[in-house]
């Protein structure tokens, strides 16, 4: 109860706790709400499931860095060019595992049912796979290693645009601001390289290169925006298995018209072989985890963060190929991550296709579906509405 003082009495008060009139305390108090307000509208930077995206993201990363040396060695230390013979081992590994679990599968899930409703699109998912496989590990003869990892970011800008019209994902300022920090450490990279001094080879054989790195860039988006539909509508073992079975088939056929002379030709030792092995390893490990990260993020997300393999493939580059080090290589990394971190930080949105006369409802979709979770659910609603 609130204490009264009688009219003819004049008791002092005391000042009530106001805000500062101060221009120290009216910037502390500015500072104050811009933070809640940052806080409440975004989830941490660095909550549970961005960090568990990371550490997904930057596995594929290492993953793709095995083939890229694996690659590079057989090209420049044993005389071997022969891409589509390592990705005909690799496609043999998916079916031998994910083709063969479909063909045990009943109902709709089984083998013979999908190919009877869908052969003709698995075939030309398997054919854009195959061949972004191939152009991009055959750029690797006439290119460099960094030539190749840094043209093939033109895959991330394709992605988006694929996803916008066919996935129907609607993207914030923040993601475009992020994509442009992730370019951004790809350029601070290539900066690094020249500044070391590292010499590129030099001829027409570069602009081949260049072009089938752009070529399998862009199949590689086509692949990817199609790997997402099928994970996230339909099954992960489906993608796996029809990818094995296709990829098995058009590989092997591609691989007797094209490289017969070039597989006779390889003196066989166990080096050679072992780095065979390594490659298949590498992509069968790319290939199995990528959907499991593709289904909590996007295709986007995940090429964003693979992006870090150029850093990784540097790394090792100078103890196997003679790479001299910079500081700017580590900034690189640094600022990749932070474009990363920045693209997980908040979701994007799913505009869903009309199905009546009604006009299309835009609702929160489910790329980087942890996040979401994290999200006040009134805030959401209202976004949704």
């Amino acid at each position: 109860m609130e204490a009264t003082s009688s009219p003819g009495c004049d008791v002092p008060r005391s000042p009530s706790p106001g805000p500062s009139t101060s221009p120290a305390g009216s910037w502390a108090g500015l500072l104050r709400r811009v933070t809640a307000k940052l806080f409440t509208r975004f989830p941490p930077l660095f909550s549970r499931n961005i960090l568990k995206t990371i550490a997904l993201g930057q596995m594929l990363s290492l993953c793709i860095c095995g083939t890229a040396i694996t690659s590079q060695y057989l090209a420049e230390k044993y005389k071997v060019n022969t891409p589509m013979l390592q990705s005909f081992i690799s496609y043999c590994l998916l079916f031998l595992i994910y083709t063969v679990m479909l063909a045990f599968q009943s109902g709709s899930d089984n083998l013979l049912y999908i190919l009877k409703r869908k052969w003709w699109k698995y075939i030309l998912l398997g054919v854009a796979d195959v061949e972004a496989n191939y152009l991009i590990v055959r750029a690797y003869q006439y290119t460099t290693l960094t030539s190749v990892q840094l043209l093939d970011c033109f895959g991330i800008p394709v992605l988006m645009a694929l996803s916008w019209f066919i996935l129907y994902s609607r993207y914030r300022v923040i993601h475009f601001i992020s994509v442009a920090v992730c370019l951004l450490g790809v350029g601070t990279m290539v900066g690094a390289d020249i500044l070391a001094g590292r010499e590129d080879n030099s001829g027409s054989d570069v602009l081949i290169g260049d072009i089938l790195v752009l070529l399998g860039a862009s199949l590689y988006a086509v692949s990817n925006v199609c790997e997402e539909y099928i994970v996230k509508k339909l099954s992960r073992q489906e993608f796996l298995g029809m990818v094995g079975l296709f990829g098995t088939a058009i590989s092997g056929i591609q691989l007797l018209i094209v490289e017969y002379k070039d597989i006779a030709s390889i003196h066989w030792d166990w080096k050679i072989a072992l780095l065979f092995v390594a490659f298949a390893l590498c992509m069968f490990c790319l290939y199995s985890f990528m959907p499991l990260v593709i289904k909590v993020t996007s295709a986007t997300s995940v090429n964003l963060g693979i992006l870090t393999a150029d850093l990784y493939s540097l790394f090792f580059g100078l103890f196997l190929f003679g790479y001299k080090f910079s500081g700017l290589y580590i900034l690189s990394f640094s600022v990749i991550m932070l474009g990363f971190v920045l693209y997980c930080s908040t979701p994007t949105r799913t505009a869903e296709p009309a199905e009546s006369s009604l006009p299309p409802v835009t609702s929160i979709g489910i790329d980087n579906l942890g996040l979401k979770l994290e999200e006040n659910l009134p805030e959401v609603h209202s976004e949704a509405l």
